[in-house]
C-alpha cells in the first residue's frame, strides 16, 4: 500500500462510549460500534468480543447483542462458528456496486429535495455543509465521517421520500465504512468539499439537472478512491 495511505490509516483514539440520554439507547449502541468499525477501531476479520464492546460503549451485554444482530442484517459483521462476530470484508466489486446504487439514489435524492425541501430543510442542509467543511480539517476519522453522514442525512430529510430514506439506510454501514476509506486518500477530503459545494450551489440555485449530475460525479470520485484502496488490500481481486 502506498506510504501515503498507510501514514493515513493511523490509529486515532476515540471514544465510543454511549450516551445514556440518547433515545433509543440500541441506536446508540449500534451508530457507535458501526463508527468504531469504520475508523479501523476493529479490522475486517478481527473477531468483536461482547465483553470488549461493553466496555468500549459503557452499555450492557444484552444492548450489545441487539446491536451485533443489527449489524449482521447490515452486513458489516458475520457470526462464524466457533469464533463468534468478525468485521466484514467489502470486495472491489461489491464496493462498485455499491457505489452505482448510491449514485443513483443520492441523484434521486437531490432532485427531492429542490422539489420538497422547505426554508427549516435548507437552513439545516447548510448548517451541515457548513459543519462538514470545519470537521474535513479534523485528524480525527470520525468526526470527518460523522459530519458527512449527517449531511447526507438533511439532504434526504429535505426531500421528503420514506423509501428513498429506508433505502439508503440499508446500505448505511457499507457506505459509512467506504466513506472513511476513501478519505483515507491524501487531499481526497479537500476534493470532496469543492465537489460539495458544487452541489449545494445547484441546490440553493434549484436547478435539478446540475444537482443530480454533481451528486453523481461526486459519488464517482469516491468510488475511484476507495476501490483503488480495497484493490491494493485485495490483489487477487484485481
Amino acid at each position: 500500500m502506498d506510504e501515503r495511505v498507510v501514514k493515513a490509516n493511523v490509529a486515532v483514539e476515540h471514544d465510543f462510549r454511549v450516551s445514556r440520554l440518547a433515545a433509543p439507547l440500541r441506536h446508540s449502541v449500534v451508530d457507535s460500534i458501526r463508527s468504531a468499525i469504520a475508523v479501523g477501531r476493529f479490522k475486517v476479520g478481527e473477531r468483536l468480543p461482547e465483553r470488549g464492546l461493553c466496555e468500549m460503549t459503557g452499555v450492557s451485554r444484552t444492548l450489545v447483542r441487539e446491536a451485533l444482530r443489527q449489524l449482521e442484517s447490515e452486513g458489516l459483521i458475520h457470526v462464524l462458528p466457533h469464533r463468534g462476530p468478525v468485521v466484514a470484508a467489502v470486495t472491489p466489486e461489491q464496493a462498485e456496486g455499491i457505489y452505482q446504487v448510491r449514485a443513483q439514489l443520492e441523484g434521486l435524492a437531490c432532485e427531492l429535495f429542490i422539489a420538497k425541501a422547505n426554508d427549516a430543510t435548507r437552513k439545516a442542509l447548510k448548517e451541515a455543509f457548513k459543519q462538514l467543511k470545519s470537521a474535513m480539517s479534523s485528524n480525527d476519522p470520525s468526526i470527518r465521517v460523522n459530519a458527512k453522514n449527517r449531511f447526507y442525512q438533511c439532504l434526504i430529510e429535505g426531500a421528503g421520500n420514506e423509501a428513498l430514506g429506508q433505502t439508503l439506510h440499508l446500505l448505511n454501514s457499507r457506505i459509512t465504512v467506504l466513506r472513511a476509506t476513501s478519505l483515507q486518500v491524501p487531499g481526497r477530503a479537500k476534493e470532496s468539499i469543492r465537489e460539495l459545494n458544487d452541489l449545494m450551489e445547484a441546490l440553493l440555485a434549484g436547478d435539478a439537472a446540475a444537482a443530480r449530475a454533481a451528486a453523481v460525479r461526486h459519488v464517482a470520485m469516491a468510488a475511484e478512491a476507495a476501490i483503488d484502496i480495497l484493490r491494493r488490500e485485495h490483489p487477487a481481486d484485481k
